[in-house]
């Protein structure tokens, strides 16, 4: 019975690890989609003249919006990847502790309210 509740603990510690994995990968998304908007709006602006082309600041937007789409890419798959994970321990979680013989406390008690 304490291998089986320590197997929950295990899975349960599991889980939170990869919730906080998730909410890196959401924070992660959000940097690269404003590197991909940035990246781009200075690139339009640039090519509309309506900001003075200087080389450094031209390319330096084009490698941020081509960072952040690769960077969005690789992001997702890892998102995708942990959001699987979560799912399978959280099912292994509850078939174990659907597998545990548990007994109803208040069984009997009349209550007040």
């Amino acid at each position: 019975m304490s291998d089986v509740r320590d197997e929950i603990a295990r899975l349960e510690e599991r889980v939170e690890a990869l919730a906080v994995s998730i909410e890196r990968c959401r924070k992660v998304s959000l940097a690269a989609k404003i590197a991909i908007l940035v990246g781009g709006a200075w690139l339009a602006l640039t090519l509309l003249a309506l900001v003075t082309f200087t080389p450094s600041l031209f390319f330096g937007a084009i490698a941020a919006a081509i960072g952040g789409v690769v960077l969005l890419g690789s992001n997702a798959t890892t998102w995708n990847e942990t959001a699987a994970a979560l799912k399978q321990a959280e099912a292994a979680r509850m078939t174990l502790i659907g597998s545990i013989d548990l007994t109803v406390v208040d069984d009997g008690v009349k209550r007040l309210h």
